[in-house]
């Protein structure tokens, strides 16, 4: 087999073709529309601290880290309790995309080092770049090895240096960003700078590149369902690029990740302020106590506790206690016992992110029954 060397960036090839100039339409088109949408959330706080978690749920599902809804959420509740693995696992992939999403916002940069923090939250550990040889890619079923990234330490940083440069300059490439997209989530997995953790590290990539170039305010459109969706096309269109210079499939395919999943996110959101929007009405009906920074944390944490009810209203413990087993009682939260504790779950909200994203085939469906 020819030995592969991977190329500095940009790429020598022309993505002005009518497929990807057609397809970048589309994507771009709603994105724009999901951009608009996430504002409709009453409080964007909302959808930063849960959105993550279900993107986090799905990346690591396709490294094989498997948990569930009610371990994620019972994670977030009590971290000192909880020592299911795969939950933290997800955690703290969540946690490293929060942190990333606050530094781009601040900096307006994504640089090295952010990339390094990134991947240091999410493996625990801050053994930096690839220091040694003998990093492959082998097929999971068969254990044939499919590519070998680069060996040499400074060829590494080389590469990661010359990454950031097209991340940042603008005129390094003038090219849509969504086409930009694609050619970095390409070069970083191809690069494979980490020891461990380059899938996750690569995914949150996607979303903060998007961030930095303004095409979303907030982190919300999650590639990783999709990515899971069509995993052994994923992994073949990396190849093709590697072994043929096929940059136009690779770009068609993300291009149409990025249009379906903001469709789906769309449709996500929209259920989310519908059911802010039922239930604000049904507990401001029944209830003296109601208030937006009540229907705020019964959102934000879709199980919430005691605690987080007096610090987000500014209530006594018993105020606070008061409150929720009312709402208990009136069939609003079912209340639960981790240990010796309790918590809370908002039912019907919990039920929405069980369901989670539904196929486009669905949303389809759902939009013509309302027309």
């Amino acid at each position: 087999m020819k030995e592969f060397i991977l190329k500095h960036l940009p790429p020598k090839f022309d993505f002005e073709t009518r497929s990807i100039y057609k397809q970048t339409i589309q994507a771009n088109r709603y994105l724009a529309e999901l951009k608009g949408v996430s504002k409709t959330i009453p409080n964007q706080n909302i959808l930063i601290n849960n959105l993550p978690l279900l993107e986090a749920k799905d990346s690591s599902e396709i490294e094989n880290i498997i948990t569930t809804h009610d371990e994620l959420f019972k994670e977030s509740l009590y971290e000192d309790f909880i020592h299911n693995i795969s939950a933290k696992e997800v955690q703290n992939y969540s946690n490293a995309l929060r942190t990333g999403f606050q530094s781009i916002k601040e900096k307006k940069l994504f640089t090295n080092n952010q990339i390094l923090e990134i991947q240091s939250i999410i493996k625990k550990d801050n053994s930096g770049f690839r220091k040694q040889v003998g990093t492959e890619l082998k097929n999971l079923h068969t254990g044939q090895i499919i590519y070998t990234p680069p060996q040499n330490p400074t060829e590494v940083i080389l590469l990661m240096n010359n990454l950031e440069t097209y991340i940042n300059d603008e005129k390094f490439h003038q090219i849509d960003p969504l086409i930009k997209m694609a050619i970095i989530h390409y070069q970083f997995e191809s690069i494979h700078p980490f020891y461990d953790g380059n899938g996750r590290a690569g995914r949150i990539i996607n979303i903060l590149y998007l961030v930095l170039k303004g095409l979303l305010d907030i982190p919300v459109l999650y590639l990783s369902r999709y990515i899971n969706q069509h995993k052994s096309d994923y992994y073949r269109l990396l190849q093709e690029v590697r072994e043929k210079e096929n940059w136009e499939e690779w770009i068609l395919f993300l291009l149409k990740g990025v249009e379906q999943t903001s469709i789906e996110t769309i449709d996500l959101i929209d259920r989310i302020r519908e059911l802010m929007s039922a239930q604000k009405i049904k507990i401001r009906d029944n209830f003296n106590f109601y208030s937006q920074d009540l229907l705020n944390n019964l959102f934000f944490h879709p199980y919430t506790k005691i605690e987080f009810i007096e610090k987000d209203l500014n209530v006594s413990r018993q105020t606070a206690a008061k409150y929720l087993d009312e709402l208990t009682l009136n069939g609003f939260l079912n209340k639960e016992k981790l240990g010796n504790r309790n918590y809370y779950v908002n039912i019907e909200l919990f039920e929405l992110f069980l369901k989670g994203f539904i196929s486009i085939e669905e949303i389809s469906v759902k939009k013509n029954d309302f027309s």
